[in-house]
């Protein structure tokens, strides 16, 4: 009868995810029998002190949640108010609203494929180890996050933290000089970004094909980003009010961050997933550059999302363009708006996937109750299925330092938003 031996390593790494963790694996004669991807870091409770305060605070409040997305959690809570207000902002707002949700997409894809994925791919521990025989690539991701912060600061004011946004509008409208000074930017930087497609694409991508479900936002006529109806490659189509009556979060014992499932099961958010669902909405330019690079969406390769976050780069960046070429300023940059009693609730997806907020808001207009779920959490059991399939194929007869560098790519590989500690991962493995 064999015997167990436990193997405790825990060695902190320097982090390339936001946010602490730790992977504990039982491996019982070659398969893992038992895996837990525990999330440990505190609750904040962010809903609970949103509790009490109006709308238009909510909108600054939110922004804290996240230091790298910090638009998509504006954008959710903002047109979640307005439509129980009753509010119609105007196509201005509409417009701008979508490019400043482009500024974060930019920003945070850039990041991830340059400094954060494309290190495990090419073999380096870390992107400042790459920028020695890669100089130009890192050069191009910091180039092209400065962009995005840059257009997020446009319309928010700044880039972190933004406080340009206001149930009804923004506070202030860029200048038509302010908007031409971006627009020559985004116009240097597109060919930048039709380069990265094929760059990603001939990465040395793990061939990694698996089955899972794949949910986002879906709009017939747009790629849609700040409003669309929920859909699934398992015939989900619903609007985003209804979103807790087909999904359900539930805790689990080993973390500290809520699971979420869809009739069971757990299902896919982020980039590859909306690719996988949106790839008729890609203006033919895009298709046209993805068709020269050999990878064909939908995609059932999971490391194909540096190759799709390539593709909403470029996609972002040429409506960027098109919204600016015609900017004009407005009379005023928002409307007067009345509050009314009733719940609000909104999704839009941030970089990272599907974001859904729901608010019950009182007469006066302050919050009573606040439900949030992010798509970090939306992943994680996707996450775990995905490390249990990838170890077991890579080989589980490794030692554990490469076991666990393996284990922190699939991971990365999902970009995921742990929240604000400083090491990642944490390996414990126990063999039978």
């Amino acid at each position: 009868m064999a015997t167990r031996r436990d193997l405790r390593i825990e060695v902190p790494v320097l982090a390339r995810v936001e946010g602490e963790g730790a992977l504990e694996l039982d491996i019982t004669q070659g398969r893992i029998t038992d895996l837990r991807l525990r999330i440990y870091e505190p609750p904040r409770f962010f809903e609970k002190f949103l509790e009490g305060h109006a709308a238009d605070e909510v909108v600054d409040f939110v922004a804290r949640i996240c230091g790298i997305c910090p638009v998509a959690y504006q954008i959710t809570a903002v047109q979640a108010f307005e439509r129980l207000f009753g509010v119609d902002t105007g196509p201005w707002v509409r417009k701008m609203r979508r490019l400043m949700y482009h500024g974060e997409w930019l920003q945070s894809h850039a990041l991830h494929i340059h400094l954060l994925a494309a290190p495990d791919f090419l073999g380096y521990e870390s992107a400042i180890a790459m920028a020695a025989d890669h100089p130009e690539a890192v050069r191009r991701g910091l180039r092209l996050q400065t962009l995005g912060n840059e257009l997020i600061a446009l319309l928010g004011g700044r880039a972190v933290h933004p406080i340009g946004l206001r149930v009804g509008g923004f506070h202030r409208a860029p200048t038509r000089a302010e908007a031409a000074a971006m627009l020559a930017k985004i116009e240097q930087a597109i060919p930048e970004a039709e380069a990265l497609i094929g760059w990603t694409a001939g990465l040395p991508l793990p061939d990694d094909r698996q089955t899972f479900v794949n949910v986002a936002l879906h709009d017939p006529e747009v790629y849609a980003i700040e409003h669309g109806r929920v859909v699934s490659d398992t015939d989900l189509d619903c609007e985003m009010a209804e979103w807790d009556r087909h999904f359900t979060e539930f805790q689990v014992p080993h973390s500290t961050a809520l699971y979420a499932e869809l009739d069971g099961q757990p299902y896919l958010v982020g980039p590859l997933a909306r690719v996988n669902l949106n790839t008729a909405q890609l203006p033919a330019e895009i298709t046209e550059l993805l068709a020269r690079t050999g990878v064909n969406f939908p995609s059932a390769n999971m490391f194909h999302s540096i190759v799709a976050r390539a593709v909403e780069l470029l996609l972002v960046l040429r409506e960027a363009r098109e919204l600016l070429r015609d900017y004009a300023e407005p009379d005023t940059p928002h409307v007067a708006w009345t509050p009314r009693a009733g719940v609000a609730s909104w999704a839009t997806e941030a970089p990272r996937g599907l974001l859904w907020h729901r608010y019950e808001v009182d007469a006066d207009g302050k919050i009573t109750a606040a439900r949030i779920v992010p798509p970090t959490s939306q992943n994680q059991g996707r996450c775990e299925q995905d490390i249990r399939r990838s170890l077991e194929s890579f080989g589980l007869d490794h030692e554990d330092d490469a076991l666990r560098l393996r284990a922190e790519t699939v991971i990365r590989n999902y970009d995921p938003c742990i929240s604000c500690a400083t090491h990642f991962l944490r390996l414990k493995t126990r063999r039978a």
